[in-house]
C-alpha cells in the first residue's frame, strides 16, 4: 500500500506539473491506479483459502474452530502431546502381576476376559491365591470405571486404563457381582494427579476395609507393611516397579487397611498411613503404528515433538524410544524435578528433554510457556479441565474429541476426534499448504497491479500518452483478479511440503524471492 500511494503521488506530480492532463482526469487516474495496485481481493481469497484448508482438515479428522489457526500450524515447530491414547492405542491390557514374591503374566489382550495366569511357582498354594486375588479385587473395587457387554462385546465405560484392572481381576477367577456384594463400596476419594492415588471404603463381615490403588512411590509411601517376608523393605517392590516400567508398562500399585468400625465417609485424613502393600500390576498400552509414522515425519518435516504425561518416567521414556521421540539415554524429568526448578532452569532444560512425566496440568503449563519463551511455535494436546490453561497459552491448543471435556474443547483451536497424533501431523501438513497457496496468490496479485502502475510511469518517462483511460484500468483489474486468483487457493500440496523446515514465524508473507519475482 505505501509502495502504491508513492508511486501515484509521483504520477500524479508529474503529470500536474507538465501539465498533460487536466486536474480531474489525474485525479480520476490516480484514483484508479491506486485500485488496480492494491489487491483488494486478497482478503477475501486468503478467506477461502483457509475455509479450504478447513475442509481438508476436517477429512483427516481435525475440526478447527479458529480460522486462524489454520496458518498457525503451518509453522508449527513442537508438538507438546498427551501419550494415553494420543501416541498410544488407549487399549490397556494388564500383562503382569506382582504379589510380593513372584510375578504372574497375563494372557490375552484388549477389553475380552478371555486369557489366563502364569506364574513363576511350581505348586500355586492357597496363600498365593489369596495374594493374587486380593490384588485383582483392589484393581476391580477401588475403580470408577466399568466393563459392560453388549451383544457379546465388552465395551469401556470410563477409563481405560481401570477397565483393564476389571478384566485382569475376571481373568483371575473373580466374579464381578459376587464381589461387589461382598464388598459393598460405602464411600471414595476420587484420583486426582496431585495425590497420585484413589481409595474407596467397604463394608466386609462386619468389618470396614479401605482399598487404595495408584503410583508404587505415592502407595509405598503410605504402607507400614509391605507383605509376608518384607514387612519393613519396600525397595525390592519399587525395583520390581521400575523393571516393569523399563518395559514399557504403565504400574500400579494396590494397598489395603482395615479402618475404623462405624467409619461411613471416606476423607483424605483417613488414607495418610498404616496400609499392608497388596502388590503390582503392569499393564501395557502399545504405540499406534500410525503415531510411530507421523512421529518420524514430524522429525523429517523439522518439528519437534515432546510427550507430556501423567506416566512413570521409566515407562514413558520406553514409549518414547519405541514411537522415536528420544534415543537411547535420553533423559527424562519428572513433576518432582520441575517443582525443584525455577523458570529460569527450566527454560534451559526443554530444550533438551523430550520427555516430561509424573507432571501435573500446572506442569504443562509451564513447559509450553517456556518453550514459547525461546520463539518456539508451540502446538499441545490436552483432554482434561485441568489443561485448559495450557491449551488457551500455545499457539495451537489441540483438544481431544473422544476423550476430551467441553472445558477443553472450548479453550482449543483444534479439536482432533480421533485422538490420534497422526491427525496433528496431517493437519500442520494442510497448515502448510494453505500459507503455500496464500503466497501463490499474493504473488499472482501485486504483480498485476503494478504492471498498469509501471507501464504508465514508462510512457512517461518516453514522453508517450497515457495508455489506459480509468475505466480501463479498473476493467483490467476486475479481469486479472477476479477468478483466477480463486482457482489458486485450490493447489494441491507440494511434492517437498513435508521436508523443509518451519518457516520463521517472523517472515512475512512477501519472502525475497517473491520480492524479486514480483
Amino acid at each position: 500500500v505505501l509502495m502504491a500511494i508513492v508511486i501515484v503521488a509521483t504520477i500524479l506530480i508529474v503529470d500536474k506539473v507538465t501539465g498533460v492532463t487536466a486536474i480531474m482526469d489525474v485525479l480520476v487516474l490516480g484514483v484508479a491506479l491506486a485500485v488496480a495496485a492494491v489487491p483488494e481481493g486478497l482478503p477475501i481469497v486468503v478467506t477461502i483459502t483457509m475455509a479450504i484448508g478447513i475442509s481438508r482438515m476436517a477429512k483427516r479428522h481435525a475440526i478447527i474452530r479458529k480460522l486462524t489457526a489454520v496458518e498457525t500450524l503451518g509453522s508449527t515447530t513442537v508438538i507438546c502431546s498427551d501419550k494415553t491414547g494420543t501416541l498410544t492405542k488407549n487399549e490397556m491390557t494388564v500383562k503382569a502381576i506382582y504379589d510380593g514374591h513372584h510375578s504372574c503374566e497375563v494372557t490375552g489382550s484388549g477389553y475380552e476376559p478371555e486369557g489366563e495366569l502364569y506364574c513363576e511357582w511350581e505348586s500355586t498354594d492357597r496363600a498365593t491365591q489369596e495374594r493374587v486375588s486380593q490384588i485383582a479385587r483392589i484393581g476391580m473395587l477401588c475403580n470408577e470405571s466399568n466393563l459392560i457387554e453388549e451383544n457379546g462385546e465388552f465395551k469401556v465405560d470410563g477409563d481405560p486404563t481401570e477397565a483393564a484392572l476389571h478384566v485382569a481381576a475376571m481373568k483371575a477367577g473373580l466374579d464381578r457381582e459376587r464381589e461387589k456384594a461382598l464388598y459393598p463400596q460405602l464411600s471414595s476419594v476420587p484420583f486426582e494427579s496431585e495425590r497420585g492415588f484413589m481409595a474407596t471404603l467397604h463394608g466386609f463381615d462386619g468389618k470396614r476395609l479401605i482399598f487404595a490403588k495408584g503410583a508404587p512411590e505415592k502407595i509405598l509411601e503410605m504402607c507400614s507393611d509391605y507383605g509376608p517376608g518384607h514387612p519393613t523393605d519396600r525397595r525390592k517392590h519399587l525395583v520390581t516397579a521400575e523393571h516393569l516400567a523399563q518395559d514399557g508398562m504403565r504400574v500400579l500399585a494396590m494397598a489395603y487397611k482395615e479402618a475404623p468400625e462405624g467409619l461411613s465417609e471416606l476423607k483424605p485424613q483417613d488414607i495418610k498411613g498404616g496400609f499392608t502393600f497388596a502388590g503390582l500390576q503392569g499393564m501395557i498400552d502399545p504405540p499406534r503404528p500410525e503415531a510411530v509414522e507421523a512421529v518420524k515425519g514430524c522429525t523429517e518435516a523439522g518439528i519437534r515433538v515432546v510427550m507430556i504425561t501423567g506416566d512413570h518416567a521409566v515407562t514413558a521414556s520406553a514409549i518414547g524410544k519405541m514411537i522415536g521421540i528420544t534415543q537411547k539415554g535420553g533423559q527424562a524429568l519428572t513433576g518432582k524435578d520441575l517443582e525443584s526448578m525455577d523458570d529460569d532452569a527450566l527454560f534451559q532444560k526443554v530444550r533438551e528433554v523430550s520427555i516430561f512425566a509424573r507432571v501435573s496440568p500446572q506442569h504443562k503449563l509451564k513447559i509450553v510457556q517456556q518453550l514459547m519463551r525461546h520463539g518456539e511455535v508451540v502446538a499441545v494436546t490436552g483432554d482434561g479441565v485441568n489443561d485448559a490453561p495450557a491449551l488457551k497459552a500455545a499457539h495451537i491448543g489441540a483438544a481431544m474429541g473422544k476423550t476430551g471435556t467441553d472445558v477443553a474443547r472450548e479453550a482449543a483451536d483444534m479439536v482432533i476426534t480421533d485422538d490420534n497424533f497422526s491427525s496433528i501431523f496431517h493437519a500442520v501438513e494442510e497448515g502448510r499448504v494453505v500459507f503455500d497457496n496464500i503466497r501463490k496468490v499474493t504473488l499472482f496479485l501485486i504483480p498485476t497491479g503494478f504492471a498498469a502502475i509501471l507501464s504508465i510511469l514508462m510512457a512517461m518517462a518516453l514522453d508517450l500518452p497515457i495508455p489506459y483511460v480509468a475505466a480501463q484500468l479498473l476493467w483490467i483489474n476486475l479481469v486479472t483478479n477476479g477468478l483466477q486468483d480463486v482457482a489458486l487457493a485450490f493447489e494441491p500440496a507440494e511434492k517437498d511440503v513435508l521436508k523443509r523446515k518451519p518457516r520463521n514465524p517472523k517472515e512475512g508473507i512477501m519472502s525475497r524471492l517473491m520480492i524479486e519475482r514480483s
